[in-house]
Order: C-alpha cells, then sequence, then structure tokens
C-alpha cells in the first residue's frame, strides 16, 4: 500500500480533476461539492476523500483511497466510524485497523430515457397523504430500505396498485446530497407479485421521470444483486464505483 504521509491538503476535492478518471464517478455527480464551506477532504496521489456525517467517502485508486481513510481516521479518531471506499481498498484499511460490517455496492447512472414498460401506465404519483400506507408496506416487503416517508431529501414517491387498489409496488426519488441530482430509492415489490414486472415498470417509470426533469437518474445497487443487475443493465444503466461500506469497530479497552 502507498505511504500514508499527508498530502497537501484541499477544500475541494473536484479540483483536483480527479472526476473525469475511473472510479470516480461520485465525484461527477458533485457528491463532494464543497457545501458546507467547512467541510473536511482530503487528496492524494490518484484519490480522493472527504468527511460526511461521520462517515468518509473516498474515490480513486484503492490503494491511494485506503491511505486517505487511515489519515483520516488517525486524525479525526473521534469522528470516523465508517467508510466507504472502493473495492479491495477496506481488505488495505483493516490490515491496520479492526474492520466490520462490510457490504459492497456499485454506483450507477443513466442520462437516457429507458426503454418503454408496458405496465408504465400503472404508475401513479403519490403524496403525504400516502405515507402510512407506504411505511405500513415497506416495513412488510422491504424492511432494509434505505429511506422512508417524510424524508427532507425525497422530490417524489410512486406506486403502483392492484384491480383492489392495494399498494402492490412502491419506490421514490430521493438527491445526491450537495449536487441534487436524482437518486432512485426504496424500491420495493409485493413478496407475492415478485415476478410480475411491476418492479421493472416502477423503476422504468422513476428513471424517465429523473431523466426529463434533471437530465440523469442515479442509484445504489447492492452488490451481488443479479436481478437487479440486470434489471438497470436492460434500462441503460452506467456502472461506475464499485465500493464497499463498512465500520471501524471501537477500540477494545485493555484487560486488566
Amino acid at each position: 500500500m502507498q505511504a500514508t504521509t499527508p498530502a497537501p491538503r484541499t477544500t475541494d476535492p473536484l479540483g483536483q480533476g480527479l472526476e473525469s478518471q475511473a472510479g470516480t464517478a461520485l465525484l461527477r455527480f458533485g457528491v463532494a461539492r464543497r457545501r458546507p464551506a467547512d467541510r473536511i477532504s482530503w487528496s492524494g496521489a490518484g484519490a480522493a476523500a472527504w468527511l460526511d456525517r461521520g462517515q468518509v467517502m473516498s474515490v480513486g485508486d484503492p490503494d491511494a483511497a485506503a491511505g486517505l481513510v487511515l489519515r483520516a481516521a488517525h486524525g479525526l479518531p473521534d469522528r470516523v466510524r465508517e467508510f466507504t471506499v472502493p473495492r479491495g481498498s477496506d481488505v488495505l484499511v483493516g490490515r491496520h485497523l479492526p474492520v466490520t460490517d462490510a457490504v459492497e455496492w456499485v454506483f450507477r447512472w443513466t442520462e437516457q430515457e429507458p426503454p418503454p414498460h408496458d405496465a408504465e401506465d400503472r404508475v401513479r404519483a403519490l403524496d403525504a397523504g400516502h405515507h402510512d400506507e407506504l411505511r405500513a408496506f415497506l416495513a412488510e416487503h422491504s424492511p432494509a430500505h434505505s429511506t422512508g416517508p417524510g424524508s427532507c431529501d425525497v422530490r417524489l414517491w410512486a406506486g403502483i396498485r392492484d384491480d383492489a387498489g392495494q399498494l402492490v409496488a412502491c419506490g421514490a426519488l430521493s438527491r445526491l446530497r450537495d449536487s441534487g441530482a436524482p437518486l432512485m430509492v426504496s424500491v420495493a415489490t409485493d413478496a407475492a407479485r415478485r415476478g410480475e414486472g411491476l418492479g421493472a415498470a416502477l423503476t422504468s417509470w422513476l428513471t424517465r421521470h429523473a431523466v426529463r426533469g434533471h437530465g440523469v437518474c442515479t442509484l445504489w445497487q447492492l452488490g451481488g444483486n443479479a436481478p437487479a443487475e440486470r434489471l438497470y443493465d436492460r434500462l441503460g444503466y452506467r456502472t461506475g464505483d464499485p465500493c464497499v461500506t463498512a465500520r471501524i469497530a471501537p477500540a477494545q479497552p485493555l484487560a486488566a
């Protein structure tokens, strides 16, 4: 791994030109833009990192990204408890710090409207009056959903109902912090109705809505989810920034 000697600090990782390199799609979509103005960030040879609500986000070369996470963790031990890095960087960080709960993700995006889906005409926008219904549906069919009704970042909830008026699929468009680019979240389908194309119709509708309104739609795909990967491929989503999110385990007290 590269040495972790501190590199000159920058308050704006985008200023390093990394956003045009492979593995830095998060920078290209403005996830690390300088807002708030006092954001703590680091840069090195081929990588950039920034602190976001206790989590260090890093992109670029895996060795260099791991070095920046270590630098951040050693410099701010009371603030850094979690990190998101390019795949492989977590192993390098784990040689120096106790790392746990690693989860693989892929950041994906498209700037093109997807091919039409036959069931898109069943999708309807849902307003605040449907939040209780959405909460109950997500709790039953997607308890690990990332974003719930009432989140200040969500622009739009949408859903599909069956002939009896019962909700059978839902999803939302949130936004990437800082840049505001649309981020698709919490897409869920009734467990008894999976395989009918409802999730595909809803995802297609949300993607089209985001691209028409903002020119892009982004999402985080959980690693190893082959059905989701095939769906997003069909919808034209590009793949960038295969990442790992992990926690830094608290230091164990010394034995008496």
